[in-house]
């Protein structure tokens, strides 16, 4: 097997002269499979005071390029020497990490005198550079550090964690064979590259410290965040950022340390083990298909139309469509469109200029303009005027808008995201909203489930803002009472997820001890406890007092409809899972079929 040729790279602070100096010797070990380099950290000449006492030596540099540290294009030795006591500065970001030798060797050129004494000077270095050539080469060191260089790559190539560095300036230091596994690049594409040179919108599509040369907030900081392969496919991964220092302590550039968790993800989801997405709550299977989409939509530019019930979330999923994208480092803005009047909103969403029409003293940028390069949320989309639909047409089709009052046509890029609580194919329908405008809008169209739609999401969700509101009133171990989840279950929520929380921040107020009951949810709850609710649950009992108080005949019926499964049992009596087994426990004989799950 041939082996790759190893690299030992000599610098000297200051000019190159005492690097060339000791390539030179290095060169005479003729070393087979060496290839030896040199370099100074500023630009000069060759000395030809070098070239002269070289010479002395049988040496020939006179015909050696004199290179720069910064210019050198070989920056990813096996070893590297530096010469000189502010050489080892410069080398702590070269590609791979090399193994560095120090050799505190005085520049010949800060010797004071005539030319007699420079060359004494340049002498004296030539004589010592030499015996620590030989010490290096002849006393096995430089084998043991190929070898130690060669082990540490072996190591970081065999773990699965990705392993990436990268110097203040996004400069890739680093990339081991898992990096090159998870992300689909090759090591020689990104080494010694900046990210964005080598990488179509970054590693991280434009969301991680090698996008902008910052280096994390803090020493260990983890997070989780979608990148992009080499062949465009979406991974999930886990990432750790810690500091890389220099030798006198300071930041230096940035390690990353990372896994993929795409797979995982994906089953976790397919299992129901995911409990939350970019703030969005909810394990049912409605939500979980909705977590998958949103990173593949989030990629693209397209316009989306989110549809639901008010309270249902829906701009939690338009924020998530932007934050889980490429432009999440720039503006996400919403605008509610049903809030404001025609003249009103026209000036919002186009902003408009000085003298306008009464009040408008100054010039003033629209919704549309300060979200250029981001995102822009229409929510309420179907409530605005035909006049208004028209304009907005004209912003979908061709990116530009008039100021109101201006003359001068702005240009945008902006992703639009819509959201409506209305049945937008009813109001084409009726005339009152443009089937262009529609289809404009609604190039991918999502729907968000209704709470009762999803009901075992209900304790899920309730705990959450439980335990969120709790924190911010510093009220610990708080929890709902059997009945108070019992009925939550079964409420057929009109408000969805909105009113939930508005009766969890209720009940926080009237509760005072560590168990919400049903007497701490709002009146509009209690009233609804002699009243039959709407739903599934409806057809099988006759009030919410009446599902309380399960029947076997009832409970009997739901098992038949839910082909044996407890949970579904459970969703279509509209109890939860422990009131429905607590009843079958104290029942003598439960009417669960033989093959009940």
């Amino acid at each position: 097997m041939v082996q790759s040729p190893k690299k030992l790279i000599f610098v000297s602070d200051g000019d190159s002269c005492r690097g060339q100096m000791a390539a030179g010797f290095a060169r005479e070990k003729k070393l087979a499979n060496l290839v030896v380099l040199h370099a100074g950290t500023i630009p000069s000449a060759i000395h030809p005071l070098a070239v002269a006492v070289m010479a002395e030596c049988g040496i020939d540099l006179s015909d050696r390029s004199s290179f720069t540290l910064y210019t050198q294009t070989d920056r990813d030795g096996d070893v590297v020497v530096t010469l000189g006591s502010e050489a080892a500065a410069h080398c702590q970001n070269l590609v791979g990490n090399p193994p560095q030798v120090h050799w505190n060797i005085t520049d010949p050129l800060l010797v004071k005198g005539g030319e007699a004494a420079q060359r004494d000077a340049f002498r004296a270095v030539r004589d010592d550079i030499r015996r620590r050539v030989d010490s290096l080469f002849d006393e096995g060191f430089l084998p043991a550090l190929f070898h130690a260089k060669a082990n540490a790559d072996l190591i970081l190539d065999h773990v699965s964690e990705g392993v990436i560095a990268h110097d203040l300036q996004r400069r890739i230091l680093y990339f081991n064979a898992a990096a090159e596994r998870i992300t689909g690049y090759k090591r020689a594409e990104v080494l010694n590259h900046d990210c964005h040179e080598v990488i179509a919108g970054g590693l991280c599509s434009g969301k991680c410290s090698f996008c902008d040369g910052s280096p994390p907030p803090e020493d260990n900081f983890a997070k989780e965040i979608e990148i992009s392969t080499a062949s465009g496919e979406r991974r999930r991964i886990a990432m750790v950022l810690s500091y890389m220092l220099d030798q006198h302590g300071r930041r230096a550039g940035v390690l990353a340390c990372f896994r993929d968790l795409t797979r995982e993800t994906h089953l976790a989801r397919r299992l129901g083990e995911i409990e939350q997405f970019a703030g969005i709550v909810g394990r049912d299977p409605k939500m979980l298909a909705l977590y998958d989409l949103i990173p593949e939509l989030a990629e693209s530019a397209v316009p989306v139309l989110i549809q639901g019930e008010s309270g249902t979330g829906k701009e939690l999923i338009a924020a998530a469509l932007h934050n889980e994208g490429p432009r999440a480092r720039q503006l996400f803005v919403p605008v509610n469109c049903g809030a404001l009047p025609e003249g009103l909103l026209e000036s919002e969403l186009f902003g408009h200029v000085k003298g306008a029409f009464t009040g408008a003293i100054r010039d003033k940028k629209g919704r549309f303009e300060l979200a250029d390069g981001g995102t822009i949320f229409l929510d309420e989309i179907g409530d605005i005027s035909p006049a208004m639909q028209v304009k907005l047409l004209r912003v979908l089709q061709e990116g530009s808008f008039v100021r109101v009052g201006g003359e001068t046509t702005v240009k945008v890029n902006v992703r639009v995201i819509s959201a409506t609580n209305k049945d937008l194919a009813r109001e084409m329908a009726a005339g009152k909203f443009r089937e262009d405008l529609y289809y404009r809008l609604s190039v991918v169209p999502l729907t968000v489930p209704p709470l009762r739609d999803r009901r075992n999401d209900i304790p899920l969700v309730a705990s959450h803002f439980l335990k969120r509101y709790a924190e911010e009133a510093n009220r610990k171990e708080l929890e709902f009472s059997a009945a108070a989840l019992d009925f939550m279950l079964s409420y057929n929520w009109p408000g969805n997820v909105r009113e939930l929380q508005n009766w969890i921040q209720f009940a926080l107020i009237k509760c005072k001890g560590p168990v919400i009951g049903l007497e701490h949810l709002p009146p509009v709850a209690l009233r609804a406890v002699t009243q039959p609710v709407p739903g599934p649950a409806a057809t099988l009992s006759t009030g919410l007092k009446g599902r309380l108080r399960l029947t076997r005949d009832s409970v009997r019926e739901a098992f038949e409809k839910a082909r044996g499964s407890k949970v579904e049992a459970a969703r279509l009596l509209g109890v939860s899972r422990a009131t429905l087994y607590r009843f079958l426990d104290e029942e003598a004989s439960p009417p669960s079929p033989e093959n009940s799950q």
